[in-house]
């Protein structure tokens, strides 16, 4: 192994070896390399809100038309599974129903421009009412049945094993990993963080063009873009100070010793753990002077004590009653607020990607009670966010600046396991903001048909188990929203690697103006 190559692995592993993932010694010593021309005069901003463990797609947007309602609430009731067979419920099957009531659900329409729904009607999971209230408004857009695909691929081809597939389908590891970088686990760089490799040299500092806010992902990390981990409640604080997780005095003397080192040493492992440790603490240093308090409004109540005890960060939990903290809104507090920070000469900020994350969607079981929560944390976020957006403390309303959109390693079948799904495929997503082109649903949401009873679907868009088959690829999603970054269409070819084999009509599924 060369020493180059050595250097390479030390730096993008060093941060793991430290125990420091969630600070900045995050930041590589990756360089700006070839960037599209710095002639930006505008904002824009992508958040991704990563929904971890697999979201039950068929229970976020349900399909209520009377074929597919039967289809679904027969698959997911097992009860009414054997009434519509004709047959009596046998203790093996015996289960609690995951069809949600259909007077439960938040009704929607949309415009159906592609002409691709036409005859569909859906419900929104109850506990969806900001999103709802959103997408009625034209602020937000359902994209149906997306997943990774290497090429336009039918049910046949799915039974086809010379067929090309995604590597490692079903695994929540390498799915997380395809959906942020194309590739199973091991990928060196995600596609948030290449998407900017184009666009980084409009910022002032390119430090903080990607950032995590609610931990580390392969997806802010690009051939040139670093990105830049912050915690939910601020800054991490390298040296020591303020009792964080290297408040030791004697790894804070270390940390400065290692600051003040001479980068040209003949050393290259020590060389460039300088440079990283003196980035790091610039960034520090300038974020702790740019970013604009939490408790201030939008996004915070003037005298909370803390973001736990802030009014503006809990929601209602839907099976206590109680109100809670959110982490999720506490996440997209600091994206809030480092947004506000776009304009301080230091930041200067005009192209950023930022990921958030909600965990707890693995629902194999106790899912109606666990999925009703993390979707009311979902909501509650959501609409937080977009409310902050809309009047920064600069006066600027944001909204139409950032969009913010969901993604998640897999849905989850269609079938019942007993109190719980397993783990799927394709799934639905919504994308929010008022540069949405909102209140339809793009894509052909999948057609529900009638199934044998022991897991095999007549649906074209249903594998086994009831599977979504994807309709809409991995590489559409990303191309549609690079191409509202303005990122050029060489560069989203390269990006999104298997875009080339879908038909460039079809490329940009159009919810973005």
């Amino acid at each position: 192994m060369s020493r180059f190559t050595q250097r390479r692995q030390f730096l993008r592993h060093g941060a793991a070896l430290t125990g420091l993932a969630a600070s900045p010694w995050a930041l590589n010593l990756a360089q700006l390399g070839s960037a599209e021309a710095a002639t930006t005069t505008d904002y824009k901003a992508l958040v991704c809100i990563f929904l971890a463990g697999g979201n039950d797609a068929h229970n976020t947007v349900v399909p209520t038309d009377a074929v597919s309602w039967r289809c679904y609430a027969g698959t997911r009731d097992p009860v009414l599974r054997a009434q519509l067979a004709g047959t009596s419920l046998s203790s093996s099957d015996a289960s609690t129903s995951l069809a949600l009531p259909q007077s439960s659900l938040l009704s929607i329409t949309h415009a159906n421009k592609a002409g691709l729904n036409t005859g569909r009607t859906f419900g929104l999971h109850p506990q969806l009412k900001q999103i709802k209230q959103l997408y009625a408004s034209g602020k937000a857009a359902i994209v149906a049945n997306v997943g990774p695909l290497l090429a336009p691929m039918a049910k046949v081809d799915a039974l086809d094993p010379s067929f090309p597939i995604p590597a490692k389908l079903y695994s929540h590891n390498d799915q997380t990993w395809t959906w942020q970088s194309f590739q199973p686990e091991g990928a060196s760089g995600g596609w948030g963080g290449r998407l900017m490799d184009s666009l980084a040299a409009s910022n002032a500092n390119a430090v903080f063009t990607a950032v995590g806010a609610g931990g580390s992902g392969v997806w802010l990390s690009g051939n040139t873009v670093a990105p830049f981990q912050i915690g939910a409640a601020g800054t991490v604080t390298m040296g020591g100070e303020s009792g964080t997780i290297m408040g030791n005095a004697t790894l804070h003397q270390a940390v400065r010793i290692v600051a003040n080192m001479t980068p040209s040493t003949a050393d290259p492992f020590a060389a460039d753990l300088a440079r990283v440790t003196t980035r790091a603490l610039s960034a520090e240093l300038i974020l702790k002077s740019a970013l604009s308090s939490a408790f201030m409004a939008p996004w915070g109540t003037p005298g909370a004590s803390s973001q736990a005890s802030d009014p503006l960060l809990k929601y209602t939990n839907p099976n206590t009653g109680a109100s809670t903290f959110n982490p999720l809104a506490a996440q997209l507090q600091m994206v809030a607020r480092m947004i506000a920070a776009r304009t301080n000469s230091r930041v200067g900020a005009k192209r950023q990607v930022f990921l958030v994350q909600l965990g707890g969607f693995d629902t194999h079981s106790n899912q109606l009670t666990q999925h009703a929560d993390l979707l009311a944390k979902l909501d509650h976020a959501v609409g937080y966010f977009y409310n902050a957006l809309g009047a920064m403390p600069d006066g600027v309303n944001m909204r139409s600046m950032v969009t913010t959109f969901t993604a998640s390693e897999f849905g989850r079948a269609l079938m019942n396991n007993g109190d719980g799904t397993d783990h799927g495929w394709g799934g639905h997503h919504f994308v929010i903001g008022d540069a949405v082109k909102g209140a339809d649903v793009y894509g052909t949401y999948p057609q529900f048909l009638a199934f044998d009873g022991a897991g095999e679907f007549f649906s074209n868009d249903l594998l086994t188990g009831g599977v979504l088959l994807p309709n809409l690829s991995l590489d559409q999603y990303v191309y549609t929203l690079g191409k509202w970054m303005g990122v050029a269409e060489a560069n989203l070819l390269s990006v999104c690697p298997n875009i080339q084999n879908f038909a460039s009509t079809s490329r940009n599924i159009g919810f973005l103006g």
